[in-house]
């Protein structure tokens, strides 16, 4: 049976989401709010790796990181709005970024996240969540938080997970 490239690239979209989706939703019912907090240890955040190998992966974790958000949180518009927007740019930043290695790790790429994450979901904390007026310096802590557990999944399971795809040579499947 022959599939045609665009429903190949539908089909690793839609597996990437659920994935992400089922990954985020296990983690918030084994450790409760564990995947909206600050300082967060979001395990499905390390399919984001999923970019380096094929640009399927960005509608695949915008999509699922939605609709993780709406199961996991609840429907709540800022995180719909910004947490999909971070992520659908953290995944293009780290499919354009893929080839640009600091021994033979996509460092560059592996970053994007946490920038991403750090400083539009910082943003929102801030913004929407904290009482009283903006300081810069509640942004900055926000924003580290945030960054801190988006280095601590991508440079751990992460890495773990490229080298899986690596060595068992699964990222042709991508």
């Amino acid at each position: 049976m022959n599939i045609s490239k665009k429903n190949r690239n539908l089909a690793i979209s839609a597996i990437i989401a659920a994935l992400y989706i089922a990954l985020t939703y296990s983690q918030n019912v084994i450790f409760p709010n564990s995947t909206s907090m600050a300082i967060q240890f979001r395990v499905s955040e390390s399919l984001c790796v999923l970019a380096l190998f094929t640009p399927s992966a960005i509608p695949g974790l915008t999509v699922g990181c939605l609709l993780a958000n709406i199961v996991s949180v609840g429907i709540i518009p800022t995180d719909m709005i910004f947490g999909t927007l971070a992520s659908f740019l953290a995944a293009t930043a780290m499919y354009r970024l893929r080839n640009v290695t600091v021994r033979g790790l996509p460092v560059a790429a592996l970053v994007m996240p946490a920038v991403f994450n750090g400083i539009i979901i910082g943003a929102q904390i801030e913004f929407f969540y904290i009482e009283g007026p903006f300081h810069f310096s509640s942004f900055l802590i926000q924003c580290g938080c945030v960054a801190m557990g988006e280095i601590a999944v991508l440079f751990t399971l992460g890495i773990m997970l490229i080298k899986i795809l690596k060595n068992k040579k699964l990222e042709k499947y991508l």
